[in-house]
């Protein structure tokens, strides 16, 4: 078992004016690096395209060639300007699918405020069911509620008493116009 420690290797960086000139010395050679490789990506997009089998193949022939090179030159140029677009066209129309789309934040609204109708109807529900629950108790077990429903509702009376009810009041005719005879 080996417990010795490694020590890592040290690297002498050059003195950093021997750096610059060695950079300086090289620009001529990274402009001409830059446009070769400038070049050939130019001629990877456009190049293939406009030589290719369909277009310069015996299809469409030359002309068709030199009339679509400004057009794919253009899109090349505006491709970051496109894509931006399209991120753009993209962006609004995900906004407005989210808003007012079939689930939207419009439909959401709604649906919330549905249910909270719904959940208030509810509760009012339960609290008259809860009343008439009590009631119907009350009827089947106390002999005073019993006896006051009996004495309303069908003018029961106790021996000895006399119950008076007034009488119906007359329905209200509205008042006769001689509109119609005119």
């Amino acid at each position: 078992m080996d417990l010795r420690i490694k020590r890592p290797e040290i690297r002498v960086l050059p003195h950093a004016q021997r750096g610059i000139s060695a950079l300086v010395e090289r620009v001529p050679q990274a402009k001409a690096f830059g446009h070769r490789v400038g070049h050939r990506v130019a001629c990877r997009v456009c190049g293939p395209i406009l030589s290719g089998p369909i277009f310069g193949g015996p299809v469409f022939g030359g002309p068709i060639n030199e009339k679509l090179r400004p057009v794919f030159a253009w899109l090349y140029g505006a491709r970051r300007r496109l894509a931006t677009l399209a991120v753009g066209v993209v962006t609004v129309w995900l906004f407005l699918h989210v808003m007012f789309g079939a689930n939207g934040m419009v439909v959401y609204r709604q649906k919330r405020a549905e249910y909270q109708n719904l959940s208030l109807e509810i509760d009012q529900l339960q609290n008259e069911n809860d009343r008439y629950t009590a009631q119907i108790k009350a009827l089947q077990s106390d002999p005073q509620t019993i006896e006051k429903e009996a004495r309303e509702q069908l003018h029961y009376a106790r021996p000895g008493e006399v119950i008076y009810v007034s009488p119906a009041p007359l329905p209200v005719q509205p008042p006769a116009t001689n509109a119609a005879q005119k």
